[in-house]
């Protein structure tokens, strides 16, 4: 323990400050807005108070707070072997039991798992462990018969893995794909293995939505067995189509688009003023169903206005920002790659769950990294960053040894010998 303690208090002088800043920031927005977008949940509260809620999930928080600041004094070799190998298998069997009584059905999506009181999704596990996996495997390219040989390997656990979350949720397997195949691209794999393979994914959701559509939604049939989410998730496609074809004048507010127009509402009074009605003010965080999770960013500007949600996109990409800048002078391969994906999920998930609450995208369930209300993603976007510092340590790391032998060798003094 006392060398644990010695080793730590070495490395602290290499961890990355800027890191913590964002991350902190992101706490810092989560806490605030919790604190009002979570009314309808403290008023619900059966214990714990009207903070009970809040306070729980600021506790979440602050283990998660404690998971990355552990986490960033791990070998990203270890990270990989440990959390990326070892955790993937533990987070495809849990995957697997959401299919089997164990699972648990929210919202009409059977996705979580509940141990030990924590109700949880193994897809977040996944998604994880996937993007760390394939960075491995990605890293090990360096003659065109690797390249062919990796990228199938990758390709066909992805396939797999986003086949078993697309039957329960598909924006996080189209999410998940995307990632993956964004990491073929900076591994610089060839544009005829993951173009087609954009083509062939991008041909089939196409063709999944026509044949879902014309023959069940239009004839009001159902699709029984695995598939069955397929109905509402064309069918909310749909009601955005649909949502914005309907003039003004024959708009009306349903079941079917209640939170979609009550995001709006939220949105459209929150550009009032660059400021928004300021926190604490906002209507719709007492109507909105699934204010503190889903459509929180509609709250944020409500209360926020442009500049604060301006300012949550800006923090956001300043985490991509910065995995680009530490993964380009980076000598490990499989960590760069690893850094540049667990950045990009955390990003394109933000702008996806942005998107919906403004109404650009269908609703796909997607939570706003560490400020949508929920534990375990609480948690899981702490190991995300984690991950991402221990590589940023190593780095600075390696520098620091690097310019030590420089700064050695500059104090020489050569020996001359006078014969």
């Amino acid at each position: 323990m006392n060398r644990i303690k010695q080793y730590i208090r070495e490395q602290l002088q290499y961890i990355d400050r800027t890191y913590w800043v964002l991350f902190f920031a992101l706490i810092i927005v989560a806490i605030i807005s919790l604190f009002s977008a979570s009314s309808t949940l403290a008023f619900q509260a059966d214990s714990g108070g009207v903070l009970g809620p809040i306070m729980s999930q600021i506790t979440f928080i602050l283990a998660g707070i404690a998971v990355a600041f552990f986490l960033q004094f791990i070998p990203s070799k270890l990270i990989i072997k440990i959390i990326g190998y070892g955790g993937f298998f533990i987070a495809f069997v849990l995957l697997l039991l959401t299919f089997t009584e164990l699972g648990v059905e929210i919202n009409g999506a059977k996705r979580w798992l509940t141990i030990f009181g924590i109700t949880f999704q193994p897809s977040e596990l996944v998604k994880l462990t996937l993007i760390i996996i394939a960075s491995d495997l990605f890293s090990k390219i360096k003659t065109e018969q690797d390249q062919k040989r990796y990228f199938f390997i990758v390709i066909s656990i992805t396939m797999i893995i986003c086949l078993i979350i697309f039957m329960s949720n598909l924006s996080t397997a189209v999410l998940l794909g995307g990632i993956i195949i964004l990491l073929a691209f900076l591994a610089r794999v060839h544009i005829k293995y993951w173009g087609s393979l954009l083509a062939i994914i991008f041909a089939i959701l196409i063709s999944t939505y026509f044949i879902v559509d014309k023959c069940f939604i239009e004839k009001n049939r159902s699709i029984n067995g695995p598939f069955e989410r397929l109905i509402t998730q064309v069918g909310r496609i749909n009601d955005m189509l649909e949502e914005n074809d309907t003039p003004d004048e024959e708009f009306r507010i349903t079941d079917d688009n209640f939170q979609r127009s009550h995001a709006k509402i939220a949105i459209a009074r929150g550009g009032t003023s660059p400021l928004g009605v300021l926190p604490g003010n906002s209507q719709q965080r007492n109507i909105l169903p699934q204010a503190f999770a889903d459509y929180i960013f509609a709250i944020i500007v409500e209360e926020w206005g442009i500049i604060g949600a301006a300012a949550l996109i800006f923090l956001y990409l300043s985490i991509l920002f910065r995995a680009c800048l530490t993964s380009s002078r980076y000598n490990d391969y499989s960590a760069m790659l690893m850094v540049m994906g667990l950045a990009l999920m955390l990003t394109c998930q933000a702008l996806v769950s942005m998107m919906v609450s403004v109404g650009i995208g269908p609703v796909t369930g997607q939570p706003l990294p560490m400020i949508s209300r929920g534990g375990t993603s609480a948690l899981i976007t702490s190991v995300y960053f984690g991950i991402i510092m221990s590589v940023s340590r190593e780095q600075t790391l390696r520098k620091a040894k690097q310019q030590a032998v420089v700064d050695e060798s500059r104090g020489e003094v050569p020996e001359i010998h006078l014969d």
